[in-house]
């Protein structure tokens, strides 16, 4: 462990465990926060040394953020028992959330005012990735920031792009987050012709296995979403509030999204509908496949 920074991580979900989980393989000092104990307790039975409030994490020179909105971010980097809050100078925070990119500069900016760093880092390939060190990862801060997160990130990626200051990586996620909600909804319309047919699923993956149509998502997802596979890889409300970001900020650029405006209110349905916690291939509800899904026959709020 000698030569490698402590690092702290709040957020304990799915994707901070297995952060979590990568970094103690990699023989790392981590100390975490969550305000489920439960989560807190599991991981300090695998080596994690467990914190009671968000502000000890400061005691790391490095602190991972991993939370669902911009809001909890705050809360927990700037809040009364934040992690900036009592000891801020010299701690270099990662955000690996998903959230927007003006309010990752105006953290990056309040960070700097208290003596601090701030490096975004969202994430693209789930928690499988995590666990075997093979995230995609999109930067933003300044240079000397993120050449301190590097030794963090490293053991956590296999790819990783610094693409600009504060905010970058976040606006980069928003068009990553574009193209594989647009690209699931693409999929789920597949897979329900294929349904349809009566096709083999992994058959239809071979034929069109080194063609115009074969991309990662077909060969990762195509079969999970035609055979309404549920197995948790990432949550509709995630992908609801990553594709109202980027019409937001796609919004106050001036820049049309008339696809994925369409396809976020597929997911913004599926929420609304009762399936927000569930898995990605719940896109399938929306083509009345599976006994789960009801007996309507549009999306009119009239099936579950």
């Amino acid at each position: 462990m000698s030569g490698h920074p402590e690092v702290g991580v709040a957020g304990l979900g799915v994707m901070g465990s297995a952060i979590v989980r990568r970094l103690l393989r990699r023989e790392r000092t981590v100390r975490v926060y969550d305000v489920r104990q439960d989560a807190v307790a599991e991981l300090a039975r695998d080596g994690a040394d467990p914190a009671d409030s968000a502000a000890q994490l400061a005691s790391s020179s490095v602190v991972i953020l991993s939370l669902n909105t911009a809001d909890i971010v705050e809360q927990v980097a700037f809040g009364p028992e934040g992690v900036l809050t009592a000891t801020p100078e010299g701690v270099l925070v990662i955000d690996m959330s998903s959230i927007d990119p003006g309010r990752t500069r105006d953290f990056a900016e309040r960070a700097a005012k208290l003596g601090a760093g701030w490096v975004d880092a969202p994430l693209s390939g789930g928690a499988p990735s995590a666990e075997r060190g093979e995230l995609t990862l999109m930067l933003g801060g300044e240079d000397d920031q993120v050449e301190r997160a590097l030794p963090v990130l490293d053991a956590l990626s296999s790819r990783l792009t610094h693409l600009g200051p504060a905010g970058s990586g976040q606006l980069m996620k928003s068009v990553n987050q574009v193209l594989v909600g647009c690209g699931f909804a693409a999929l789920a319309e597949a897979a329900a012709l294929i349904r349809a047919a009566g096709l083999p699923p992994r058959r239809v993956q071979a034929a069109l296995t080194g063609g115009r149509a074969d991309s990662v998502l077909l060969q990762e997802f195509f079969v999970k979403f035609a055979e309404v596979d549920l197995t948790p890889t990432g949550r509709v409300s995630n992908m609801v509030k990553d594709l109202e970001a980027a019409r937001d900020y796609a919004r106050s650029a001036g820049v049309p999204l008339p696809v994925t405006t369409a396809v976020s209110e597929l997911h913004r349905w599926l929420a609304a509908a009762g399936h927000g916690d569930a898995d990605n291939a719940a896109l399938m509800h929306y083509y009345g496949t599976g006994t789960e899904v009801g007996t309507g026959t549009g999306p009119t709020g009239d099936r579950s």
